[in-house]
């Protein structure tokens, strides 16, 4: 009888999905460990991790990019560099973020990580507000920036072998980073 109960109860409790896993014991945002201003560019910070005490709990990752030059923050969506994630089956993903001008996102694969000529979509300004939106992973959705090149490599290969996020922008912008939720994906903790 308690075997049939506790089967019942198990039955009926729902599983984790990718978006209830903890935050990682080391600061992180959405478990994603890893934001990094990179060097390239004038930014404040000038390198290493983005991610300082957000006000009421939690991490914000911050970066502000200075003059008008090509400035490059990193997001390493497994949280470390020799690592990836097939993304090919995600719709896309939900970012929680403020920016004073527009700035792109790139989408790097691990076989074709350096240089500019990278998938990219545009990640509107939000006049300094904090807003969620939705960016889709069709193909369509995505293509170079103008003046960086064309890929080398297939959009295809970019989603099914994704190292990172690199926020790349040619003007000043302060760019805050409160919310990732990678639709079915969730980075291991490190």
């Amino acid at each position: 009888m308690l075997a049939a109960l506790l089967s019942v109860v198990m039955l009926a409790s729902p599983l984790p999905h990718a978006g209830s896993a903890r935050e990682c014991a080391t600061p992180s945002i959405d478990r994603y460990q890893q934001w990094i201003a990179s060097g390239e560019g004038t930014t404040v910070p000038a390198t290493g991790s983005m991610l300082v005490p957000a006000r009421h709990r939690g991490y914000t990752a911050k970066i502000e990019f200075l003059n008008d030059e090509w400035h490059v923050a990193v997001l390493w969506l497994a949280n470390e560099f020799e690592a990836q994630a097939d993304l090919s089956r995600s719709a896309g993903f939900r970012l929680t973020y403020s920016a004073t001008d527009d700035v792109y996102l790139q989408l790097r694969p691990a076989s074709h990580w350096s240089g500019g000529a990278q998938w990219a979509t545009r990640i509107p300004s939000t006049h300094g507000r904090t807003v969620t939106r939705f960016f889709s992973f069709r193909p369509s959705a995505w293509g170079p920036v103008a003046e960086l090149g064309q890929p080398a490599h297939s959009f295809a290969t970019a989603v099914s072998e994704a190292r990172g996020f690199v926020f790349v922008g040619k003007t000043p912008n302060k760019l805050a980073f409160h919310g990732l939720r990678v639709d079915r994906y969730t980075p291991p903790c490190l």
